[in-house]
């Protein structure tokens, strides 16, 4: 199994970004596909995730600026994040999940990705 983030950037304060987790080796529409960023010395945080039917749950922090969506016929998750903050700085990972349960937790993921970083400067 392999997850495939990409999109990172060096952004300008208040622009977007598109991330993509593209998936190979799982039957993709079974599973959650979730997003965590880790900045420099903090913990891994939730950022955001989506089920197998589409439906999608946010942190608080990005609600309102980031859009989660699914293509199982490509595989691919994609993440717009829209109204970046410099706070947005972070490494980014995408993770699935065969179930959909607790999905705000790192624990529920079975699958990783590499990360992909996205900086935002003021």
């Amino acid at each position: 199994v392999q997850l495939q983030a990409s999109g990172g950037g060096l952004v300008q304060a208040g622009g977007s970004l598109r991330l993509s987790c593209a998936a190979s080796g799982l039957t993709f529409s079974r599973y959650a596909v979730g997003w965590f960023r880790q900045a420099p010395g903090k913990e891994r945080e939730f950022v955001t995730a989506i089920t197998v039917s589409g439906g999608t749950f946010d942190a608080d922090s990005v609600k309102g600026r980031f859009t989660l969506s699914r293509d199982n016929d490509k595989n691919t998750v994609y993440l717009q994040m829209n109204a970046l903050k410099p706070e947005d700085t972070a490494v980014y990972y995408c993770a699935a999940a065969s179930s959909g349960l607790r999905l705000l937790l790192r624990s529920a993921y079975q699958y990783w990705g590499q990360g992909t970083l996205v900086t935002v400067s003021s």
